[in-house]
């Protein structure tokens, strides 16, 4: 198990390259790379990326979900094809980044006139992930309130379309979506490679992890029981912290949690 940080806890703060730089100046263990425009979405870029981390593992990428995700299960042969035509550039950023996984996810459930059909989006899904096998990167996705996987049972049921499909689990998207994270633990098992982070505090407000009231003693002891070997990432707003010297102490408390409980 390890512990890292997400650039997007750091968007409008630094840019991607600025913030990989200092991840790697902290000794952060890994990170995620949340590429937040089409002009991140290109193999240059992701060169420059890789040569400012140096030797920062990069655990996974993540795009912004809305600017072609969804188009990725359209029916029209030109909507489809130009959404994929998008991911083959992620995914090459993706390679030259030498992230395993792709956090994940899909369809935004925005128009009154989405009707769900899983094992359709299930079918789907499978054809995504093989697509981006091919560049050696594995498919994972994400609970999050306002998109596919909005709820418990989800997961499972996209899985059975897609065997190699595996699962993110975000704190904040569980407690938004009125369900408890724990429910979507279970549901994903074993088949977890990504754990989003963040903290909460009495007032309900969003802090960063060891500043509120979230059991992340509860929580890492559950990963060891399913054997999880991924990466617990930090994921907050940006507006959740006043200066980054607060978030390099979230990392360093979480950190410690986790090797306290043997990761």
């Amino acid at each position: 198990m390890q512990t890292g940080i997400s650039t997007a806890t750091l968007f409008k703060r630094r840019f991607n390259e600025d913030a990989l730089a200092r991840f790697a100046e902290w000794g952060v263990q890994t990170t995620e790379v949340f590429l937040t425009s089409f002009s991140e979405y290109d193999a240059q870029f992701a060169h420059e990326l890789a040569a400012r981390k140096g030797a920062l593992p990069v655990h996974s990428v993540h795009v912004l979900n809305t600017q072609f995700e969804p188009q990725l299960y359209n029916d029209h042969p030109r909507v489809k094809g130009d959404a994929f035509g998008w991911l083959s550039r992620v995914m090459e950023s993706a390679r030259v980044l030498g992230a395993a996984y792709y956090t994940f996810h899909g369809i935004a459930r925005i128009k009154r006139t989405y009707r769900e059909n899983l094992p359709a989006l299930g079918r789907g899904t499978q054809e995504i992930a093989a697509f981006c096998e091919n560049y050696g990167v594995t498919l994972s996705y994400e609970n999050v309130e306002w998109a596919i996987y909005n709820r418990p049972s989800v997961y499972r049921a996209l899985k059975a379309e897609c065997p190699a499909l595996k699962g993110v689990l975000d704190i904040k998207q569980a407690r938004i979506s009125g369900y408890d994270w724990r429910e979507y633990l279970d549901e994903m098992g074993r088949d977890l490679v990504t754990v989003h982070v963040s903290d909460v505090d009495d007032g309900g407000k969003m802090c960063l992890p060891g500043q509120g009231n979230f059991p992340f003693d509860e929580l890492i002891s559950r990963l060891a029981d399913v054997g999880f070997a991924g990466a617990v990432l930090i994921e907050n707003y940006s507006g959740d912290y006043k200066d980054e010297e607060e978030l390099l102490a979230s990392y360093r408390y979480l950190q410690e949690l986790v090797a306290r409980h043997g990761g």
